[in-house]
């Protein structure tokens, strides 16, 4: 039988700070050729391309703010045609704009409580100082800290707020489907790409569990970032689903190994029967 036909979806010239995405998709496509008839595209030329391949696999494609109308359009025809993405369009994290933040604050989840009008600054914790962030934002990109006695000019019906938490580190949980792969964190503050594995316990497994379980995708790559407060809790940062980078370079072979083993068998079961 032909092999399965995946299109790789990414922008390996995308600089990003202290991340080489490229090196990373290298790798992944080196390996997923294995058991795949494999293309690259740029994330432009993603919607033009869909078609002729069994699946779409969007991987480090990049902010999408810089190419928004080209990601609609793709975007619009996928759904329209049916075609297979990978991860499914389904998201309802980051791949939605930043609207779930708001939301999980609201259901009462371990989340930085997260508000989007000035009349609704009084729910947040008091501070001295604010997070101010686009809810179509990507990569940091346009994310500001402010005084308490300025905040509210900011506020413009296209940010949101959070306040400045004083956290201990940043720690990452990499998910294949439902299943937990490994997990990273950044011990230094000033350095939130300066990645050592993290062993977490049974309670981190959970809490970050509770918004893969949320997020409802049937397969696909997930990344959840959260950050240790002063009260030792976790909460969450960012839900990744769209396209996360996952710092496979902070890993040992044999965690490469294991994460692209997870990877294959998920493509597999995402293409069904006829990829077995």
């Amino acid at each position: 039988m032909p092999r399965p036909t995946l299109l790789y979806v990414t922008d390996l010239a995308y600089r990003a700070r202290g991340r080489r995405y490229c090196d990373e998709d290298i790798f992944l496509t080196s390996r997923l050729r294995e058991d795949f008839d494999l293309a690259l595209c740029h994330p432009r030329d993603a919607a033009a391309l869909a078609d002729g391949f069994d699946a779409v696999v969007v991987r480090n494609s990049g902010p999408v703010l810089a190419y928004q109308e080209a990601y609609d359009a793709f975007r619009e025809r996928a759904l329209r045609n049916g075609t297979r993405v990978y991860n499914p369009l389904s998201g309802k994290a980051d791949m939605a704009g930043k609207q779930y933040l708001l939301d999980l604050t609201a259901e009462g989840y371990p989340v930085i409580p997260t508000v989007d009008r000035a009349e609704d600054l009084d729910r947040l914790p008091a501070t001295d100082r604010y997070v101010v962030k686009p809810r179509l934002g990507a990569d940091s990109i346009g994310l500001r800290i402010v005084p308490a006695d300025e905040v509210r000019e900011h506020i413009d019906g296209h940010v949101l707020v959070q306040p400045c938490v004083d956290f201990s580190y940043e720690v990452s949980f990499y998910f294949v489907d439902h299943d937990f792969q490994y997990a990273l964190y950044a011990p230094h503050t000033d350095r939130r790409w300066a990645l050592e594995p993290y062993r977490p316990t049974p309670e981190d497994l959970e809490f970050a569990g509770r918004f893969i379980r949320w997020n409802a995708l049937g397969h696909g790559i997930q990344r959840v970032d959260a950050c240790r407060a002063p009260d030792g809790a976790l909460l969450l940062v960012e839900l990744e689903d769209l396209n996360p980078y996952l710092s496979l370079d902070a890993l040992d072979d044999e965690g490469r190994d294991a994460f692209v083993a997870a990877m294959k068998a998920s493509l597999h079961g995402f293409l069904g029967p006829a990829s077995s």
